[in-house]
């Protein structure tokens, strides 16, 4: 009853841009931590960028200083902007959240996207 859609993955050339977003619905009480990931063929998953529920971000090394994290809390979504794109880059990337789907359980539970295709080729 709580899905995560993502959105904006395409085909971009070396140095280019991408805005990505990932959309929470359904049974949502609270979220905590959103998070994107990546997963590039033959490779494990990794964790690319989280922002807290107050909006301070952290990045894996390997995109710091090219990508943004944010979030708007009101519309239960989670962006990254991709600047600066390296063909090393190309992944699948998975939106996660960290989610209270109500008022009588304080549990949170961790949801997946499908995730969406970023190919950055010339």
């Amino acid at each position: 009853q709580v899905q995560l859609v993502e959105s904006g993955g395409g085909l971009v050339q070396p140095g280019g841009s991408l805005r990505l977003s990932c959309v929470a619905s359904g049974s949502i009480f609270g979220i905590r931590t959103m998070a994107w990931y990546r997963q590039a063929p033959g490779k494990e998953r990794e964790l690319v960028a989280t922002v807290t529920s107050i909006g301070i971000p952290n990045y894996a090394d390997s995109v710091k200083g090219r990508f943004t994290i944010s979030r708007d809390n009101a519309k239960n979504t989670v962006y990254l902007q991709m600047n600066s794109l390296k063909p090393e880059d190309t992944a699948v990337y998975y939106c996660n959240a960290d989610i209270r789907r109500n008022l009588y359980s304080s549990t949170y539970y961790s949801y997946w996207g499908q995730g969406t295709q970023v190919t950055v080729s010339s």
